[in-house]
């Protein structure tokens, strides 16, 4: 598997062994940024990050920083030493080894807020996540943030913000979604809220 453009366009990434991740098919991550267009400068949180190809990818397009979140340690250690290869590290790229609700959580507690958030569950638990996730995704979206989200086309996952963009790469089924307007107005009128980094259980790439 290897980054596919920008600035680590190439550069080799390992992959998780066994059934617990699916890394994204280079086709569907070359379609989906393709989709996504000029990121550079964005803030991006990768939830269910496994091996990191969507966040690494970000980052290779000039996204400013990624906080890729992995529960399994196994999937979590390739991860970090795929940004340790890549020479990414904190602030530019951060790991979060927990439940992707747990980092939302976090997040929104900290009111954190993010431009673009990238989603790829196991297919076959997608839609266990999708109560919580129409919940906490728009307290943590930027006021013109998206949700990119990959999944199995027979098992969408449905979010209550605006869809714009839907597109079918076999089973795969790609959705983006687009902060809605009275969010945008919402977090203008917001004053005074500092940002503040998720400090709950964050590693180093030198982590064990």
């Amino acid at each position: 598997m290897r980054v596919i453009a920008g600035r680590l366009g190439g550069r080799i990434l390992r992959a998780p062994r066994g059934a617990i991740t699916r890394p994204t098919a280079a086709l569907v991550r070359e379609a989906l940024f393709a989709l996504l267009g000029d990121i550079s400068g964005a803030r991006v949180l990768d939830l269910f990050a496994g091996s990191g190809a969507l966040g690494i990818e970000a980052l290779s397009r000039e996204a400013a920083e990624v906080l890729f979140v992995e529960r399994d340690r196994r999937a979590s250690g390739v991860l970090m030493g795929n940004l340790r290869a890549l020479g990414l590290t904190p602030p530019q790229a951060r790991v979060f080894r927990g439940e992707a609700l747990a980092a939302l959580r976090s997040a929104r507690r900290q009111r954190e807020k993010y431009d673009l958030i990238l989603i790829d569950p196991p297919y076959a638990q997608g839609r266990r996540w999708e109560p919580q996730l129409r919940e906490l995704l728009p307290d943590v979206l930027s006021a013109r943030g998206r949700v990119a989200i990959e999944s199995d086309r027979r098992q969408a996952l449905e979010l209550a913000l605006p869809l714009a963009i839907e597109r079918r790469y076999g089973q795969t089924l790609v959705r983006i979604y687009e902060a809605g307007t009275e969010m945008a107005a919402a977090e203008v009128k917001e004053t005074g809220a500092e940002q503040r980094e998720p400090t709950e259980r964050f590693q180093g790439h030198g982590a064990p």
